[in-house]
């Protein structure tokens, strides 16, 4: 039991470690990260490819996850749409991708015109409708957002773009994890996430600020306060995704997305602090070192 803190109240207790094997998760992070430094920088087009593979397999796991609440998300037009949008996005830019989306989206509702109907539900909100809306869900969460990233690589110096945002969101999940363990004492969500501490928060910000002010200027030639800026709200964005999926996964009673990456869980296990912050990032990078 802990001790009674000065006044006779009980002291928090720390959140605990995740129980992830840590040299193995590092083993995974540092080859994917390899994987993706290599597609970026000698040849792009493998990293559309990535790109492509991670958001139709994260969709699919998203899918499986919602089948058990009785969900049924339609894979064929789900990642037929990521294999629209993300190469679109890359290839034709953002008014490529908006047409590939909205095409998604109508597929997704014809699917659901020529399926029969599962169980019956509420009057107010039928087996079809949930359906419709957890597949425009998985349809936006994932390629959707993955695609910001692809408008990235479109601009100028677009590798280093999509490389600053990915370091910014890892510093995040890094700088979080370090200061939580060696600090954390006041739990930021006990509902959703609890082993995420305001102390772990505090670490995110000063690293993603003080990687952003070295890294912005170093990449791409901006300054020093606008890195800073770009950092803290990639943070901000980032935490904000991840305890939105650990929300989703509570409500789904899952653990994990998935099993594919040891150490880490599914594919959007990683993907969730990533996803979110694309877009925000790509949109504050136009503004800060222009297109």
């Amino acid at each position: 039991m802990n001790a009674p803190a000065p006044g006779g109240s009980t002291a928090s207790a720390p959140p605990r470690r995740a129980g992830r094997n840590l040299p193995q998760a590092m083993g995974v992070g540092f080859a994917l990260g390899g994987v993706l430094v290599l597609s970026l920088f000698v040849r792009r087009e493998a990293y559309v490819v990535l790109v492509v593979a991670a958001t139709v397999y994260g969709s699919i796991e998203m899918a499986r996850a919602f089948r058990s609440r009785h969900l049924q998300v339609p894979v064929l037009p789900v990642a037929a749409g990521a294999l629209a949008m993300v190469p679109g996005a890359y290839v034709g830019g953002g008014a490529t991708l908006a047409v590939a989306y909205a095409l998604t989206v109508f597929a997704i509702l014809a699917w659901r015109f020529v399926t029969p109907s599962g169980d019956a539900g509420s009057p107010l909100v039928t087996p079809g409708i949930r359906d419709v809306a957890a597949a425009v869900f998985t349809v936006t969460y994932v390629p959707l957002l993955a695609s910001f990233t692809l408008l990235m690589l479109r601009e100028p110096q677009g590798a280093w773009r999509v490389l600053l945002f990915v370091v910014l969101v890892v510093a995040s999940d890094i700088g979080g994890f370090a200061a939580g363990v060696a600090f954390g004492r006041h739990p930021m969500a006990p509902s959703v996430s609890p082993k995420k501490s305001w102390e772990g928060l505090a670490g995110s910000f000063a690293a993603g600020a003080v990687l952003g002010a070295l890294c912005l200027p170093l990449m791409l030639d901006g300054s020093w306060w606008g890195g800073a800026l770009l950092g803290l709200a990639a943070v901000a964005i980032a935490t904000l995704g991840d305890l939105s999926e650990s929300m989703l996964k509570r409500d789904l009673g899952i653990k994990d997305m998935g099993d594919l990456l040891p150490g880490h869980g599914g594919v959007m296990d990683r993907l969730d602090s990533l996803l979110p912050a694309a877009p925000v990032v790509h949109l504050l990078l136009v503004v800060l070192v222009g297109s």
